[in-house]
């Protein structure tokens, strides 16, 4: 330890709880700390802002006062490389009330694009990048079952990344919220070239539309590709681009969309929109 670090155990003393009462808080992204040899350290000042903090934190996660900053809380323990704890703060999150479509949109998705701005903005190594990325795939398997909705299936939608593009989680994302609407998802996920597209859209029965997602700038030109493959290729079914690359619905529609969605809500908007025949399962 360094001059102005402490143990849990010294932590606790300070903030005259038990030792696993400090464990939890950083396992769950409330109080910063780092391992170091096996073991967990927290600064002394994260100490004092967190003890100064208290009442505010405590209204939070009751219910009353400021909302509690899940999204921050899971960032942390994304960037620590801490699986369990992330998945601890998604379940905190759960069990205050946050639904699991919120856990995606208000939680998991700013969290991530939080770190992909570090990235870019050179304060993290991409390994760090990559190994969060890794740990919110699995938070996205595990909470994948509460997106399965029973009953007949409103059609199905086709879902991927174009040819370069291969921030998949994006799309994970987006095919959990259009199952949750009663959609039947074809998940391809990240670069995928113009061919594919065509072959999934046609070979899947009562395909209603296509979502096209693009998160990096340099593959425009490529979802721009696939959307004027699709339209030549499947006519009648809706081509929609959207993703962190499109600046907004003009840009979206100069790239060969149908319809452009801001995020996973105004995607599912677009779908509601259709006038579309229930299938049986």
């Amino acid at each position: 330890m360094t001059d102005g670090e402490l143990t849990l155990q010294e932590t606790a003393n300070l903030l005259g709880v038990h030792y696993m009462t400090v464990y939890r808080y950083v396992r769950l992204g409330l109080l910063p700390a780092t391992k170091m040899g096996g073991n967990w350290c927290v600064h002394q000042s994260d100490v004092d802002q967190f003890r100064n903090s208290e009442p505010e934190r405590v209204a939070g996660e009751r219910g009353g006062g400021r909302r509690a900053p899940w999204s921050d809380r899971l960032e942390s323990r994304l960037l620590a490389g801490d699986g369990r704890g992330a998945w601890g703060v998604v379940e905190a999150a759960l069990a205050a009330g946050v639904e699991p479509e919120d856990v995606y949109l208000t939680v998991l998705s700013p969290a991530l694009r939080s770190i992909g701005m570090r990235w870019a903005a050179g304060e993290i190594d991409v390994s760090v990048e990559h190994r969060a990325s890794g740990i919110a795939m699995r938070l996205i398997g595990r909470l994948g079952p509460r997106f399965v909705r029973r009953g007949r299936t409103r059609g199905a939608v086709v879902l991927g990344a174009p040819a370069g593009e291969r921030h998949a989680l994006p799309v994970a994302i987006l095919a959990d919220l259009v199952r949750l609407q009663g959609w039947d998802v074809s998940d391809l996920g990240g670069d995928v070239p113009d061919t594919s597209f065509v072959h999934a859209v046609l070979t899947t029965p009562d395909v209603v539309a296509v979502g096209i997602s693009v998160t990096s700038v340099e593959n425009l030109v490529a979802a721009a590709g696939a959307a004027s493959a699709l339209r030549e290729s499947a006519s009648g079914v809706l081509v929609v681009i959207g993703g962190a690359a499109v600046r907004d619905e003009a840009h979206g529609l100069e790239l060969g969309a149908s319809a452009v969605a801001a995020d996973g809500r105004g995607f599912t908007a677009l779908l509601d929109g259709l006038r579309i025949t229930t299938h049986s399962p």
